[in-house]
Parts: structure tokens; sequence; C-alpha cells
């Protein structure tokens, strides 16, 4: 019997049991990282602002939906592909920014960007990194990268990140909007978490550093957005969005993109679960530029969750920085391959044969309580 085209890839996808990996669930790749890193570099990366209550409701916010699964669809092998900002990805998941990359280990950006593209995707890398812009290109010089910049210090200052980023290859510049203030994170600072500033200081002066870690000057406005994403030339993606009034001011000042997102609940804790906020927002601007979400997400079904709700694409941050740690380069990749791995699974489960097939329909209010 000949067999079903892709059918021996699927199987080679979901089988774990007596897996030659090292690593076989995310799970193990945590507890690697754990063990890994000092405890300070730990907590920075695990920490939540205040009460962590935010975190919590990230996650919680997820267990609030179940799904409506179709069986007889047929539909055992579906497809995850999709693109966003016209980037091909082999699944709706980017690599979230996350800054101080060589913490974690001496590879950095480097290591992040090939393993995220070995498995088809692609990384929103931060300006607060090691390495120059040029190391992640030429580590990885034809994956598509997203450029991260904050809208703290100068506004020339933010504009000549950009500048540099466009002439290094990135295709978008993702400005991370909720940072006026850097929220306050208990364990990091009981742990007295102070990395040498050398491990963010890869692409600014030591003037440009000192403005952006001292979060010096006013609070950007919506006219400081357009001006600075004009003058940098890039498509550009608001992140940090929670409010469909937000999103549609984004767009109004030329956003390809909207991110709903609470930085991972590391600002103003107290703040809606990402996920809950999705769905307005979806509403208000999905129908113009893609929506997506950074927040909570640690699991294949979370992607499908997101997605119904409105997304079209997530940001995982944390499982990254695990895999990272853990294994470098491999480990990045591992945590990707699981995570789509896993979300190939869910959708054939489900039963709907693309991951554009996902709809509100696929999706409905839990009976249960939520874990928060």
């Amino acid at each position: 019997m000949t067999a079903r085209p892709g059918a021996a890839d699927v199987t080679a996808r979901v089988t774990t049991w007596g897996s030659a990996e090292r690593f076989v669930t995310l799970g193990e790749i945590e507890r690697a990282a754990r063990d890994t890193l000092d405890p300070g570099a730990w907590a920075y990366v695990e920490a939540g602002s205040g009460e962590q209550w935010t975190v919590r409701a990230n996650r919680a916010a997820f267990d609030r939906w179940q799904f409506r699964p179709r069986v007889g669809t047929g539909n055992a092998d579906p497809s995850l592909a999709t693109t966003f900002l016209g980037e091909s990805l082999s699944f709706p998941v980017l690599v979230a920014p996350f800054g101080l990359d060589t913490v974690f280990h001496p590879d950095g950006q480097r290591a992040v960007v090939r393993g995220a593209a070995s498995v088809g995707t692609a990384a929103i890398l931060s300006s607060n990194a090691t390495l120059a812009f040029s190391a992640p290109r030429a580590a990885a010089p034809d994956a598509a990268r997203y450029l991260q910049v904050s809208s703290i210090g100068g506004h020339d200052t933010v504009i000549a990140l950009g500048r540099r980023g466009a002439e290094a290859g990135f295709s978008a510049v993702v400005v991370t909007l909720d940072v006026d203030q850097a929220g306050w994170r208990d364990a990091p600072a009981e742990h007295r978490f102070s990395p040498d500033p050398v491990v963010s200081q890869g692409n600014y002066t030591a003037e440009e550093l000192a403005a952006r870690m001292a979060f010096t000057g006013p609070g950007w406005t919506w006219t400081d957005v357009e001006r600075v994403t004009v003058a940098i030339g890039l498509p550009w993606i608001a992140k940090g969005i929670m409010t469909p009034a937000d999103a549609r001011r984004a767009v109004e000042c030329g956003a390809a993109s909207v991110f709903v997102s609470n930085h991972g609940g590391r600002q103003l804790d107290g703040a809606p679960a990402a996920l809950d906020a999705l769905p307005a927002i979806a509403a208000e601007v999905g129908a113009e530029v893609p929506v997506g979400l950074d927040g909570g997400v640690r699991r294949g079904p979370d992607v499908l969750k997101a997605v119904a709700l409105g997304a079209s694409v997530v940001a995982v941050g944390r499982p990254v920085v695990w895999g990272l740690a853990a294994d470098g380069e491999a480990g990045v990749a591992r945590v990707l391959g699981i995570l789509r791995s896993e979300t190939h699974a869910a959708l054939a489960l489900l039963g709907l044969p693309s991951i554009a097939a996902v709809t509100r329909d696929a999706v409905e209010l839990s009976p249960y309580p939520s874990t928060l």
C-alpha cells in the first residue's frame, strides 16, 4: 500500500516515546534552562511586575476557552503554513523580542535567528542586544527577521537605530509602546541582578544606551510615533496595544500590523490578559492589518485559540529563552519544533484542514473555572 503523502513525516513529528532527541517536551527544556542559568538571570526571564497578577492572567485566559472539535473530516494532515507581512512562515509563531541575549547563551541572537529559520519561521530581534545588527544577518543571511525598538529615549536615537536596522536587512520594525517607565519586578531586584552593560550595548553608542536605560525624556505621543516611524522608513508594527482605540490610532499612524501585548506581564501589573483583549482589537482593525498576540502562549493549542479569537500570528518569548539557555541554536529550534508539532496535532484533532480554516466557531467559553 502506498502511504499518503506526508504521513511518514506526521508520524515522525508526533511520535515522542523512545525519542532520541535530547529534549522531548517543553517542560524538559524549561528545567534544563533553570538548572543552567544563574538564579538572577532566571529571575529576570521569568519575573513579571508587582504581584505577577498579569503573568497569571495571561495563562488563565487560555483556560477560559475550550475547543469545538469535529470528527470524520479526513483532515489528519492539516497545513500550518501562513504568511505575515509578505514573509512565508511554516506555522503562525514568531519569536518575541528579548534583550540581554548573551546572558543566556554566548551565541545570543545568532542562535535565535538560525534556530527560527531552521523551522521556517522568523524572529523579532531586540535592539537591546550584545552584538551589532550585522551579526544575525551574517549568521542567517536569508532568514526573515524583524527589528524591535522601544519608545523610550530620544526620538533621534530610535530613528538612528531603525535606520541601522534597515541597512542590516531587517524587513520591518516593531515599536514597543508600553515602556514609558520600567515595570517594577521584585525577583530580579531581590537577586541584585545587574548584568554587565556590554550585553545590551551592541547597537548603541554609550550616550544612547545611558539615555535608554535611564528612561529619560517625556513619554511618547502618537504624533511622536508617527514621526519616528516615517523617518525610519520601514513597515512598522505597533506592539503593546491593549485597547481597540489604541489599535485604531496605530493604524491611522501607518502601522502595518498591531500586536496585542501586555509585555508578558512585565510592565503594568493588573493589566488584562492579552488574550482577553484580543477579540475586540481584532474586530476593530483585523480586516485592515494582521493582528498578532504576545503573552501567555506556551503550547500548540494556545496558538489555535489565539488564531480563533482573531490573531494572524503569535509571538513566543520565555520558552525560546529556555531553549537558548538549554542548548543554544539547537534548543531554540527544538522549542519551536515542539510547538509546531503540538499545533499540527491539535489542528488535526480539531478536524480542520489548515490554519486558515480556524475561525471563532472553533472555540467556545469553558464552563470550568480558570486556574488564576
